[in-house]
Parts: C-alpha cells; sequence; structure tokens
C-alpha cells in the first residue's frame, strides 16, 4: 500500500478564478482508495483508536516532506514549502511501504503522529512514499502559499466548505480518526504542518495547517473524500 502525491493534478487556487469551480468528490478516487486502504492496515496492525479531545494544546496530525538528516531516535525532513521539520521516533513507531532502512535522505515520507509544535512531531507513522517527491508536485499544481513573515494570508477558497463549519468549533480527534483526514489532505495540499483535527457536526473534518499562508483549513468528508480548502 503508498500514498503519495499524485503529480497529474489540476486544481483551481482560487474561487475568484475565472476556471475556479468547486472539486467533486467523484474526481477523487485514488484519494478514497488510498484512504480506506490506510485505515484497513492500521487497524488490522493495531492504529491507536480515536478519542476525542475537548482541550488545546499538542494533538495528533502530521506532515510530507523530504528526509534531510538521520539521527539515532529520529530523523528531520523539508517540506515542499521549506520548513524543517524534526521527527521523533519511539519504540511504538511503524514504518509502511518499506523498513525502517528506507528512512534515509533523500526519502519521500509522509509522518503522522502528535505534533507538539510546528516544527516537531512525535511519529506514530512514517509512510515511505517510493515514487513521492516530498509534495513539491501536488503544493506547486494546487496552489499552496508559503508562510511569509508580515505578509497576510489571502481570502479565498476551493472546492466546498461544509456548512456546519465554524471556526473553533467542532471536537479535537486523535489516532486512526485524525491520520487518515490528516493524509487525504496533506495529498491534495502538501507543504505546511497539521497541528490537528477537527470531527465537525455533520462528520466531515477540518484538518488545520500551519506554518503556511494558504490554506489554514483543508476539509474532508466523514468518508475521507477531499472536500475543499480555505
Amino acid at each position: 500500500m503508498m500514498l503519495w502525491n499524485e503529480t497529474s493534478r489540476k486544481e483551481p487556487v482560487s474561487n475568484h478564478s475565472a476556471a475556479a469551480e468547486p472539486i467533486r468528490e467523484t474526481e477523487r478516487p485514488l484519494a478514497a482508495v488510498l484512504s480506506f486502504m490506510f485505515m484497513v492496515v492500521l487497524a488490522t496492525v493495531g492504529g491507536n483508536t480515536a478519542t476525542a479531545q475537548a482541550v488545546s494544546g499538542p494533538a495528533d496530525g502530521g506532515s510530507t516532506g523530504i528526509v534531510a538528516t538521520t539521527f539515532a531516535s529520529g530523523f528531520t525532513m523539508t517540506t515542499a514549502t521549506g520548513i524543517e521539520v524534526t521527527v521523533n521516533e519511539t519504540y511504538s513507531t511503524r514504518t509502511l511501504d518499506g523498513s525502517t532502512r528506507a528512512v534515509r535522505k533523500g526519502a519521500s515520507v509522509l509522518v503522522l503522529g502528535l505534533d507538539d509544535s510546528a516544527s516537531t512531531i512525535t511519529a506514530d507513522w512514517v509512510v515511505i512514499q517510493p515514487h513521492g517527491d516530498g509534495g513539491g508536485a501536488a503544493a506547486k499544481a494546487n496552489g499552496v502559499i508559503p508562510f511569509q513573515p508580515g505578509v497576510p494570508s489571502p481570502v479565498q477558497s476551493v472546492g466546498t466548505i461544509p456548512a456546519s463549519y465554524t471556526q473553533g468549533a467542532g471536537t479535537i480527534v486523535s489516532g486512526v480518526q485524525a491520520f487518515i483526514p490528516t493524509a487525504v489532505a496533506q495529498a491534495v495540499f502538501p507543504g505546511g504542518v497539521v497541528d490537528r483535527v477537527v470531527a465537525l457536526s455533520d462528520g466531515s473534518y477540518e484538518v488545520h495547517n500551519i506554518a503556511i499562508n494558504w490554506p489554514h483549513h483543508v476539509f474532508v468528508s466523514k468518508d475521507f473524500m477531499y472536500l475543499g480548502a480555505e
């Protein structure tokens, strides 16, 4: 089972563009299949069960990037927008699509785990992306805007924003329930760091993206299909 960023995606980057239109779920069959496969793998090997958190602070999320350096208890990686992330591994960290030896300089990886800050993740899962590029192509194609100090984030959206979404509302989730939406969001908009996933009242998810200027919120359906972003 492999999870990687599709280099052929062509998304509108703004609803102010003449070519902009909602991105329909039927346009994401591969993402749906990968999400389902990932969910099955996690359940089969004993992934963390989903739990709800009512407070803010460190929460489950993740990021995609290229391994830059390795050390005894983990590695560092660089995202498509140039963010340096330190990944700490523990005795319970699992590696998919390869052995721990596959985590080496130049490898493309999706990391899922506890986001301790915008620059540190304690990994539950390290997914090797044999055909990945660290999210570079998808970030460029889908209009991910790197963080620039002093530059405000643009007010723009693509796709469908759930009617149930209100900023600050919802329940922070963890484990598998957080990791699958994170993987879906990172496949479409890599480059940032997901610091939390919020379950909305209609069953969909808001994946909160930090360390980039856009998008900050990526929405995933209850069936783990990409919906939209802002």
